[in-house]
Protein backbone atom coordinates (compact mmCIF):
# COMPACT_ATOMS: atom_id res chain seq x y z
CA UNK A 1 0.00 0.00 0.00
CA UNK A 2 1.30 3.45 -0.90
CA UNK A 3 1.80 5.50 2.25
CA UNK A 4 3.29 8.81 1.09
CA UNK A 5 2.04 11.63 3.27
CA UNK A 6 2.61 14.26 0.56
CA UNK A 7 -0.66 15.38 -0.99
CA UNK A 8 -0.74 14.84 -4.77
CA UNK A 9 -0.43 17.97 -6.89
CA UNK A 10 -1.80 18.18 -10.41
CA UNK A 11 -1.19 20.63 -13.23
CA UNK A 12 -1.20 20.59 -16.98
CA UNK A 13 2.56 20.06 -17.35
CA UNK A 14 2.55 17.05 -15.01
CA UNK A 15 -0.23 15.37 -16.94
CA UNK A 16 1.35 16.05 -20.31
CA UNK A 17 4.65 14.54 -19.25
CA UNK A 18 3.47 11.77 -16.96
CA UNK A 19 1.52 9.63 -19.39
CA UNK A 20 -1.19 8.55 -16.85
CA UNK A 21 -2.76 5.26 -17.89
CA UNK A 22 -1.43 5.78 -21.38
CA UNK A 23 2.10 5.93 -20.00
CA UNK A 24 1.53 2.72 -18.08
CA UNK A 25 -0.27 0.71 -20.69
CA UNK A 26 -0.13 2.63 -23.96
CA UNK A 27 -2.87 4.55 -25.72
CA UNK A 28 -2.05 8.03 -24.37
CA UNK A 29 -2.19 11.00 -26.74
CA UNK A 30 0.94 12.95 -27.80
CA UNK A 31 2.23 15.54 -25.37
CA UNK A 32 1.95 19.21 -26.31
CA UNK A 33 5.52 20.51 -26.25
CA UNK A 34 4.45 24.07 -25.65
CA UNK A 35 2.31 23.21 -22.62
CA UNK A 36 -1.49 23.01 -22.70
CA UNK A 37 -3.46 26.09 -21.64
CA UNK A 38 -6.23 25.25 -19.16
CA UNK A 39 -9.52 26.77 -18.13
CA UNK A 40 -11.90 26.01 -15.33
CA UNK A 41 -15.51 25.14 -15.99
CA UNK A 42 -17.93 24.09 -13.23
CA UNK A 43 -15.06 23.76 -10.75
CA UNK A 44 -13.24 20.98 -12.73
CA UNK A 45 -9.93 21.68 -14.52
CA UNK A 46 -10.12 20.69 -18.22
CA UNK A 47 -7.55 20.66 -21.07
CA UNK A 48 -7.96 22.66 -24.22
CA UNK A 49 -7.02 20.17 -26.90
CA UNK A 50 -4.91 21.39 -29.90
CA UNK A 51 -6.85 22.03 -33.08
CA UNK A 52 -6.59 19.34 -35.75
CA UNK A 53 -8.06 19.76 -39.27
CA UNK A 54 -11.22 17.75 -39.83
CA UNK A 55 -11.51 15.03 -42.40
CA UNK A 56 -7.99 13.67 -42.02
CA UNK A 57 -6.57 10.41 -40.63
CA UNK A 58 -4.81 12.51 -38.01
CA UNK A 59 -8.15 13.86 -36.86
CA UNK A 60 -9.51 10.35 -36.38
CA UNK A 61 -6.44 9.27 -34.43
CA UNK A 62 -6.62 12.42 -32.33
CA UNK A 63 -10.33 11.85 -31.55
CA UNK A 64 -9.57 8.36 -30.26
CA UNK A 65 -6.65 9.56 -28.15
CA UNK A 66 -8.57 12.50 -26.67
CA UNK A 67 -11.35 10.23 -25.39
CA UNK A 68 -9.02 7.61 -23.87
CA UNK A 69 -9.21 7.09 -20.12
CA UNK A 70 -5.64 8.37 -19.80
CA UNK A 71 -6.90 11.83 -20.71
CA UNK A 72 -9.25 12.06 -17.74
CA UNK A 73 -8.26 14.48 -15.05
CA UNK A 74 -7.83 13.11 -11.52
CA UNK A 75 -11.04 14.78 -10.33
CA UNK A 76 -13.00 12.76 -12.90
CA UNK A 77 -11.12 9.55 -12.09
CA UNK A 78 -11.84 10.09 -8.40
CA UNK A 79 -15.54 10.50 -9.14
CA UNK A 80 -15.53 7.21 -11.07
CA UNK A 81 -13.55 5.40 -8.36
CA UNK A 82 -16.01 6.55 -5.70
CA UNK A 83 -18.62 4.18 -7.18
CA UNK A 84 -16.38 1.10 -6.95
CA UNK A 85 -16.49 -1.57 -4.26
CA UNK A 86 -13.81 -1.16 -1.60
CA UNK A 87 -11.62 -3.96 -2.95
CA UNK A 88 -11.80 -2.52 -6.46
CA UNK A 89 -10.79 0.93 -5.20
CA UNK A 90 -7.57 -0.62 -3.93
CA UNK A 91 -6.98 -2.48 -7.19
CA UNK A 92 -7.49 0.71 -9.21
CA UNK A 93 -4.79 2.40 -7.13
CA UNK A 94 -2.29 -0.24 -8.29
CA UNK A 95 -2.74 0.38 -12.04
CA UNK A 96 -0.40 3.34 -12.40
CA UNK A 97 0.80 6.48 -10.65
CA UNK A 98 -1.99 8.68 -12.01
CA UNK A 99 -4.69 6.26 -10.88
CA UNK A 100 -2.99 5.80 -7.53
CA UNK A 101 -3.00 9.53 -6.89
CA UNK A 102 -6.64 9.87 -7.97
CA UNK A 103 -7.60 6.92 -5.78
CA UNK A 104 -6.20 8.77 -2.77
CA UNK A 105 -8.76 11.55 -3.05
CA UNK A 106 -10.78 11.60 0.15
CA UNK A 107 -14.04 11.70 -1.79
CA UNK A 108 -13.26 8.18 -3.07
CA UNK A 109 -13.24 6.77 0.46
CA UNK A 110 -16.04 8.79 2.03
CA UNK A 111 -18.12 6.56 4.31
CA UNK A 112 -15.89 3.49 3.80
CA UNK A 113 -15.14 1.25 6.79
CA UNK A 114 -11.64 -0.23 6.77
CA UNK A 115 -11.55 -3.89 7.88
CA UNK A 116 -8.18 -4.71 9.40
CA UNK A 117 -6.27 -7.71 10.75
CA UNK A 118 -3.76 -6.11 13.13
CA UNK A 119 -1.38 -8.95 13.92
CA UNK A 120 1.67 -6.65 13.95
CA UNK A 121 2.50 -2.98 14.25
CA UNK A 122 1.36 -1.11 11.13
CA UNK A 123 2.14 2.64 11.29
CA UNK A 124 2.33 2.90 7.49
CA UNK A 125 -1.16 1.42 7.21
CA UNK A 126 -2.61 3.98 9.60
CA UNK A 127 -0.89 6.82 7.73
CA UNK A 128 -2.50 5.56 4.53
CA UNK A 129 -5.94 5.49 6.14
CA UNK A 130 -5.53 9.03 7.43
CA UNK A 131 -4.43 10.27 4.00
CA UNK A 132 -7.50 8.72 2.39
CA UNK A 133 -9.76 10.26 5.01
CA UNK A 134 -10.98 6.90 6.34
CA UNK A 135 -12.69 7.47 9.71
CA UNK A 136 -14.43 4.13 10.27
CA UNK A 137 -12.43 1.06 11.29
CA UNK A 138 -13.41 -2.54 12.02
CA UNK A 139 -10.69 -4.57 13.71
CA UNK A 140 -11.10 -8.23 12.76
CA UNK A 141 -8.21 -9.46 14.90
CA UNK A 142 -5.97 -7.62 17.32
CA UNK A 143 -2.68 -8.93 18.67
CA UNK A 144 -1.25 -5.72 20.10
CA UNK A 145 -2.86 -2.94 22.08
CA UNK A 146 -5.86 -0.87 21.09
CA UNK A 147 -3.91 2.32 21.70
CA UNK A 148 -2.01 1.87 18.41
CA UNK A 149 -5.27 2.12 16.46
CA UNK A 150 -6.45 5.20 18.34
CA UNK A 151 -3.10 6.95 17.93
CA UNK A 152 -2.77 5.95 14.28
CA UNK A 153 -6.23 7.23 13.26
CA UNK A 154 -6.70 10.23 15.54
CA UNK A 155 -9.99 11.50 14.04
CA UNK A 156 -11.74 8.14 14.25
CA UNK A 157 -15.55 8.36 14.11
CA UNK A 158 -16.54 4.67 14.34
CA UNK A 159 -14.65 1.75 15.90
CA UNK A 160 -15.90 -1.81 15.55
CA UNK A 161 -14.21 -4.39 17.80
CA UNK A 162 -16.99 -6.99 17.65
CA UNK A 163 -15.70 -10.51 18.16
CA UNK A 164 -12.22 -9.48 19.32
CA UNK A 165 -12.22 -12.06 22.10
CA UNK A 166 -8.88 -10.92 23.54
CA UNK A 167 -10.06 -7.37 24.28
CA UNK A 168 -10.01 -6.93 28.08
CA UNK A 169 -10.60 -4.18 30.60
CA UNK A 170 -6.84 -3.58 30.62
CA UNK A 171 -6.83 -3.02 26.86
CA UNK A 172 -9.78 -0.65 27.05
CA UNK A 173 -8.18 1.28 29.92
CA UNK A 174 -4.87 1.71 28.09
CA UNK A 175 -6.54 2.59 24.79
CA UNK A 176 -9.08 5.12 26.01
CA UNK A 177 -6.77 7.30 28.09
CA UNK A 178 -7.80 10.69 26.75
CA UNK A 179 -10.92 12.31 25.36
CA UNK A 180 -11.88 11.26 21.83
CA UNK A 181 -14.42 13.88 20.77
CA UNK A 182 -14.89 12.58 17.21
CA UNK A 183 -15.73 8.98 18.15
CA UNK A 184 -19.51 8.51 18.00
CA UNK A 185 -19.88 4.76 17.31
CA UNK A 186 -18.33 1.93 19.36
CA UNK A 187 -19.10 -1.76 18.87
CA UNK A 188 -17.91 -4.17 21.57
CA UNK A 189 -20.30 -7.01 20.74
CA UNK A 190 -19.04 -10.43 21.86
CA UNK A 191 -16.04 -8.93 23.66
CA UNK A 192 -16.87 -11.23 26.54
CA UNK A 193 -14.03 -10.17 28.82
CA UNK A 194 -15.26 -6.59 28.97
CA UNK A 195 -16.86 -5.63 32.31
CA UNK A 196 -18.33 -2.58 34.02
CA UNK A 197 -14.78 -1.29 34.54
CA UNK A 198 -14.43 -0.69 30.79
CA UNK A 199 -17.74 1.14 30.69
CA UNK A 200 -16.44 3.49 33.37
CA UNK A 201 -13.51 4.48 31.15
CA UNK A 202 -15.75 4.77 28.08
CA UNK A 203 -18.19 7.04 29.92
CA UNK A 204 -15.30 9.20 31.08
CA UNK A 205 -13.58 9.80 27.74
CA UNK A 206 -16.16 9.17 24.98
CA UNK A 207 -18.65 11.88 25.89
CA UNK A 208 -19.91 12.28 22.32
CA UNK A 209 -20.74 8.59 21.83
CA UNK A 210 -24.11 8.13 20.11
CA UNK A 211 -24.10 4.40 19.32
CA UNK A 212 -22.86 1.71 21.72
CA UNK A 213 -23.08 -2.03 20.99
CA UNK A 214 -22.61 -4.40 23.96
CA UNK A 215 -24.40 -7.47 22.64
CA UNK A 216 -23.07 -10.66 24.21
CA UNK A 217 -20.96 -8.83 26.82
CA UNK A 218 -22.27 -11.14 29.51
CA UNK A 219 -20.25 -9.55 32.35
CA UNK A 220 -22.04 -6.20 32.12
CA UNK A 221 -24.27 -5.51 35.14
CA UNK A 222 -26.60 -2.79 36.39
CA UNK A 223 -23.56 -0.92 37.69
CA UNK A 224 -22.30 -0.60 34.13
CA UNK A 225 -25.65 0.84 33.06
CA UNK A 226 -25.48 3.36 35.89
CA UNK A 227 -22.11 4.51 34.57
CA UNK A 228 -23.50 4.77 31.03
CA UNK A 229 -26.45 6.79 32.32
CA UNK A 230 -24.05 9.08 34.16
CA UNK A 231 -21.58 9.78 31.36
CA UNK A 232 -23.06 9.21 27.90
CA UNK A 233 -25.71 11.92 27.59
CA UNK A 234 -25.72 11.92 23.77
CA UNK A 235 -26.33 8.19 23.39
CA UNK A 236 -29.07 7.43 20.84
CA UNK A 237 -28.64 3.71 20.22
CA UNK A 238 -27.78 1.05 22.83
CA UNK A 239 -27.60 -2.72 22.28
CA UNK A 240 -27.63 -4.87 25.44
CA UNK A 241 -28.50 -8.17 23.76
CA UNK A 242 -27.79 -11.17 26.01
CA UNK A 243 -26.47 -9.03 28.87
CA UNK A 244 -27.96 -11.53 31.30
CA UNK A 245 -27.11 -9.66 34.51
CA UNK A 246 -29.12 -6.59 33.52
CA UNK A 247 -32.38 -6.21 35.44
CA UNK A 248 -35.16 -3.68 36.02
CA UNK A 249 -32.84 -1.58 38.18
CA UNK A 250 -30.42 -1.09 35.31
CA UNK A 251 -33.21 0.11 33.03
CA UNK A 252 -34.24 2.57 35.74
CA UNK A 253 -30.72 4.05 35.58
CA UNK A 254 -30.99 4.49 31.81
CA UNK A 255 -34.40 6.12 32.22
CA UNK A 256 -33.07 8.60 34.78
CA UNK A 257 -35.35 7.41 37.57
CA UNK A 258 -32.59 7.20 40.20
CA UNK A 259 -30.64 9.91 41.94
CA UNK A 260 -27.31 8.30 40.97
CA UNK A 261 -27.61 9.29 37.29
CA UNK A 262 -29.61 11.62 35.07
CA UNK A 263 -30.21 8.92 32.47
CA UNK A 264 -29.80 8.55 28.71
CA UNK A 265 -32.86 10.57 27.85
CA UNK A 266 -31.84 11.00 24.18
CA UNK A 267 -32.08 7.23 23.53
CA UNK A 268 -34.01 6.37 20.36
CA UNK A 269 -33.17 2.68 19.85
CA UNK A 270 -32.82 0.13 22.64
CA UNK A 271 -32.18 -3.59 22.23
CA UNK A 272 -32.86 -5.75 25.29
CA UNK A 273 -33.07 -9.04 23.40
CA UNK A 274 -32.58 -12.10 25.61
CA UNK A 275 -32.24 -10.04 28.81
CA UNK A 276 -34.21 -12.63 30.73
CA UNK A 277 -34.14 -10.91 34.12
CA UNK A 278 -36.28 -8.04 32.88
CA UNK A 279 -39.92 -7.83 33.97
CA UNK A 280 -42.84 -5.51 33.31
CA UNK A 281 -41.28 -3.05 35.75
CA UNK A 282 -38.49 -2.43 33.24
CA UNK A 283 -41.07 -1.43 30.62
CA UNK A 284 -42.71 0.89 33.11
CA UNK A 285 -39.33 2.55 33.61
CA UNK A 286 -38.87 2.85 29.87
CA UNK A 287 -42.26 4.48 29.39
CA UNK A 288 -41.67 7.00 32.17
CA UNK A 289 -38.12 8.09 31.31
CA UNK A 290 -37.22 7.27 27.70
CA UNK A 291 -39.90 9.38 26.08
CA UNK A 292 -38.03 9.79 22.76
CA UNK A 293 -37.60 6.05 22.17
CA UNK A 294 -38.46 4.97 18.62
CA UNK A 295 -37.70 1.25 18.70
CA UNK A 296 -37.30 -1.42 21.37
CA UNK A 297 -36.33 -5.07 20.94
CA UNK A 298 -37.65 -7.34 23.71
CA UNK A 299 -37.41 -10.64 21.86
CA UNK A 300 -36.84 -13.68 24.09
CA UNK A 301 -37.55 -11.64 27.26
CA UNK A 302 -39.68 -14.43 28.68
CA UNK A 303 -40.78 -12.56 31.81
CA UNK A 304 -42.47 -9.73 29.90
CA UNK A 305 -46.29 -9.95 30.01
CA UNK A 306 -49.30 -8.11 28.62
CA UNK A 307 -49.11 -5.66 31.52
CA UNK A 308 -45.70 -4.51 30.33
CA UNK A 309 -47.05 -3.95 26.82
CA UNK A 310 -49.69 -1.70 28.35
CA UNK A 311 -46.92 0.66 29.47
CA UNK A 312 -45.40 0.76 25.98
CA UNK A 313 -48.77 1.53 24.40
CA UNK A 314 -48.64 4.99 25.99
CA UNK A 315 -45.37 5.95 24.26
CA UNK A 316 -46.27 8.30 21.41
CA UNK A 317 -42.75 8.19 19.92
CA UNK A 318 -42.50 4.39 19.67
CA UNK A 319 -42.54 3.09 16.09
CA UNK A 320 -40.95 -0.39 16.23
CA UNK A 321 -41.77 -3.11 18.77
CA UNK A 322 -40.20 -6.58 18.74
CA UNK A 323 -41.84 -9.14 21.06
CA UNK A 324 -40.64 -12.24 19.21
CA UNK A 325 -40.72 -15.39 21.38
CA UNK A 326 -42.09 -13.55 24.42
CA UNK A 327 -44.10 -16.53 25.65
CA UNK A 328 -46.39 -14.55 27.97
CA UNK A 329 -47.67 -12.07 25.39
CA UNK A 330 -51.25 -12.81 24.35
CA UNK A 331 -54.25 -11.31 22.56
CA UNK A 332 -54.75 -9.02 25.57
CA UNK A 333 -51.42 -7.33 24.98
CA UNK A 334 -52.46 -6.53 21.41
CA UNK A 335 -55.69 -5.06 22.77
CA UNK A 336 -53.65 -2.77 25.04
CA UNK A 337 -51.59 -1.60 22.06
CA UNK A 338 -54.62 -0.91 19.88
CA UNK A 339 -56.68 0.78 22.60
CA UNK A 340 -53.73 2.79 23.95
CA UNK A 341 -53.35 4.77 20.76
CA UNK A 342 -50.02 3.22 19.78
CA UNK A 343 -48.61 4.58 16.53
CA UNK A 344 -46.16 1.75 15.83
CA UNK A 345 -45.29 0.98 12.21
CA UNK A 346 -43.49 -2.34 12.83
CA UNK A 347 -44.65 -5.17 15.12
CA UNK A 348 -43.13 -8.63 15.57
CA UNK A 349 -44.98 -11.20 17.70
CA UNK A 350 -43.61 -14.28 15.92
CA UNK A 351 -43.49 -17.50 17.96
CA UNK A 352 -45.79 -16.06 20.62
CA UNK A 353 -47.99 -19.12 21.18
CA UNK A 354 -50.77 -17.14 22.84
CA UNK A 355 -51.33 -14.84 19.84
CA UNK A 356 -54.43 -15.89 17.89
CA UNK A 357 -57.20 -14.53 15.71
CA UNK A 358 -58.52 -12.28 18.48
CA UNK A 359 -55.18 -10.47 18.51
CA UNK A 360 -55.61 -9.75 14.80
CA UNK A 361 -59.08 -8.38 15.49
CA UNK A 362 -57.56 -5.90 17.96
CA UNK A 363 -54.76 -5.03 15.54
CA UNK A 364 -57.26 -4.40 12.74
CA UNK A 365 -59.22 -2.03 14.96
CA UNK A 366 -56.38 0.18 16.19
CA UNK A 367 -52.91 -0.25 14.67
CA UNK A 368 -53.61 1.47 11.36
CA UNK A 369 -50.05 2.76 10.88
CA UNK A 370 -48.49 -0.70 10.57
CA UNK A 371 -46.22 -1.22 7.58
CA UNK A 372 -44.56 -4.42 8.82
CA UNK A 373 -46.24 -7.26 10.76
CA UNK A 374 -44.62 -10.56 11.71
CA UNK A 375 -46.85 -13.40 12.92
CA UNK A 376 -44.71 -16.45 12.15
CA UNK A 377 -45.83 -19.62 13.98
CA UNK A 378 -48.75 -17.84 15.71
CA UNK A 379 -52.06 -19.64 16.24
CA UNK A 380 -53.93 -17.74 13.55
CA UNK A 381 -56.33 -18.77 10.79
CA UNK A 382 -57.98 -17.33 7.69
CA UNK A 383 -60.46 -15.46 9.90
CA UNK A 384 -57.75 -13.36 11.50
CA UNK A 385 -55.88 -12.65 8.27
CA UNK A 386 -59.08 -11.53 6.58
CA UNK A 387 -59.67 -9.06 9.42
CA UNK A 388 -56.33 -7.29 9.01
CA UNK A 389 -56.43 -7.49 5.20
CA UNK A 390 -59.54 -5.32 5.13
CA UNK A 391 -58.14 -2.52 7.32
CA UNK A 392 -54.32 -2.48 7.12
CA UNK A 393 -54.16 -1.15 3.58
CA UNK A 394 -50.68 0.37 3.97
CA UNK A 395 -49.02 -2.86 5.09
CA UNK A 396 -45.85 -3.58 3.08
CA UNK A 397 -44.35 -6.62 4.83
CA UNK A 398 -46.30 -9.58 6.20
CA UNK A 399 -44.56 -12.60 7.70
CA UNK A 400 -46.98 -15.49 8.29
CA UNK A 401 -44.62 -18.43 7.83
CA UNK A 402 -45.37 -21.65 9.74
CA UNK A 403 -48.98 -20.62 10.26
CA UNK A 404 -50.18 -24.03 9.14
CA UNK A 405 -53.92 -23.27 9.37
CA UNK A 406 -53.88 -20.68 6.60
CA UNK A 407 -55.38 -21.54 3.21
CA UNK A 408 -55.83 -19.92 -0.20
CA UNK A 409 -58.71 -17.90 1.26
CA UNK A 410 -56.21 -15.72 3.11
CA UNK A 411 -54.20 -15.10 -0.04
CA UNK A 412 -57.26 -14.20 -2.09
CA UNK A 413 -58.39 -11.66 0.50
CA UNK A 414 -54.89 -10.21 0.74
CA UNK A 415 -54.68 -9.89 -3.04
CA UNK A 416 -57.97 -8.00 -3.12
CA UNK A 417 -57.22 -5.53 -0.33
CA UNK A 418 -53.49 -5.17 0.41
CA UNK A 419 -52.23 -3.49 -2.76
CA UNK A 420 -49.06 -2.12 -1.13
CA UNK A 421 -47.61 -5.47 -0.06
CA UNK A 422 -43.98 -5.87 -1.11
CA UNK A 423 -42.74 -8.82 0.94
CA UNK A 424 -44.62 -11.93 2.10
CA UNK A 425 -43.29 -14.95 4.01
CA UNK A 426 -45.34 -18.14 3.50
CA UNK A 427 -42.73 -20.71 4.53
CA UNK A 428 -44.40 -23.76 6.07
CA UNK A 429 -47.97 -22.77 5.12
CA UNK A 430 -48.76 -26.29 3.89
CA UNK A 431 -52.43 -25.72 3.02
CA UNK A 432 -51.70 -23.05 0.42
CA UNK A 433 -51.92 -24.21 -3.20
CA UNK A 434 -50.80 -22.98 -6.59
CA UNK A 435 -54.13 -21.19 -7.02
CA UNK A 436 -53.49 -18.97 -4.01
CA UNK A 437 -49.89 -18.29 -5.03
CA UNK A 438 -50.87 -17.27 -8.56
CA UNK A 439 -53.36 -14.81 -7.11
CA UNK A 440 -50.98 -13.24 -4.61
CA UNK A 441 -48.21 -12.90 -7.20
CA UNK A 442 -50.38 -10.48 -9.16
CA UNK A 443 -49.99 -7.84 -6.46
CA UNK A 444 -48.53 -4.80 -8.25
CA UNK A 445 -45.72 -4.02 -5.77
CA UNK A 446 -44.80 -7.54 -4.63
CA UNK A 447 -41.03 -8.01 -4.84
CA UNK A 448 -40.30 -10.94 -2.48
CA UNK A 449 -42.31 -14.09 -1.83
CA UNK A 450 -40.66 -16.57 0.55
CA UNK A 451 -41.83 -20.15 0.15
CA UNK A 452 -39.05 -21.87 2.05
CA UNK A 453 -35.55 -22.55 0.80
CA UNK A 454 -35.98 -20.21 -2.16
CA UNK A 455 -37.52 -16.85 -2.98
CA UNK A 456 -39.83 -16.03 -5.88
CA UNK A 457 -39.25 -12.46 -7.02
Amino acid sequence: MHNSSTAPHYNASNDAAGGGVGGAGGGGGPANAGGLPAYVQGGISLRQMPQVPRGTAAAARHAVASTHVSCLYPEILALIFSYLEVRDKGRAAQVCTAWRDAAYYRSVWRGVEARLHLRKQAPALFASLVRRGVKKVQVLSLRHGLSAVLRGVPNLEALNLSGCYNITDTGIMSGFCQELPTLTVLNLSLCKQVTDTSLGRIAQYLKNLEHLELGGCCNITNTGLMVIAWGLKKLKRLDLRSCWHVSDQGIAYLAGLNREADGNLALEHLSLQDCQRLSDEALRNVSLGLTTLKSINLSFCVCITDSGVKHLARMSSLRELNLRSCDNISDIGMAYLAEGGSRITSLDVSFCDKIGDQALVHISQGLFNLKSLSLSACQISDEGICKIAKTLHDLETLNIGQCSRLTDRSLHTMAENMKHLKCIDLYGCTKITTSGLERIMKLPQLSTLNLGLWHVR
